[in-house]
């Protein structure tokens, strides 16, 4: 039912009731704005459509509509972190390391295996540590 006591239209409607959280308490599709005959302009959340004295608007407040989006929008980053994180979670438990055996990328060399280069000619105090021992990947 749109509309009040002395402007309204009853339609009787076939929907589906969806369990998953929203800021929408409904959503609307082609077949509610055909079977009522209504107009949409998205622009200035309006909602026209015939009555039986008068043209039937419904609107809402542009304050609203963003408080809305920004819920749904915070609702649905949370959903999908959520679902990356689990999928994150069983690919790194999969492939990670143990801690207890040392890497070979992870060893320190002794400074015996080490040579000093100069980083700037113009300042011979920079200098940079390299090692001389190159791994065989």
């Amino acid at each position: 039912m749109f509309g009040d006591c002395s402007n309204f239209r009853i339609e009787t409607m076939i929907f589906e009731v969806v369990d998953f959280e929203g800021s929408y308490h409904t959503i609307l599709g082609h077949p509610c704005y055909a079977k009522f005959m209504a107009v949409l302009n998205y622009t200035y959340l309006k909602l026209k459509m015939p009555g039986p004295n008068d043209i039937i608007m419904v609107s809402d407040s542009f304050k609203q509509a963003y408080g809305c989006g920004r819920e749904h929008s915070e609702l649905a980053t949370a959903i999908t972190n959520s679902a990356e994180l689990q999928k994150l979670r069983r690919t790194v438990e999969e492939g990670a390391p143990d801690c207890n055996e040392p890497s070979q990328s992870s060893a320190f060399y002794p400074t015996e295996d080490t040579m000093v280069i100069g980083g700037d000619p113009n300042d011979p105090t920079k200098t940079v540590q390299i090692g001389t021992q190159l791994l065989t990947k």
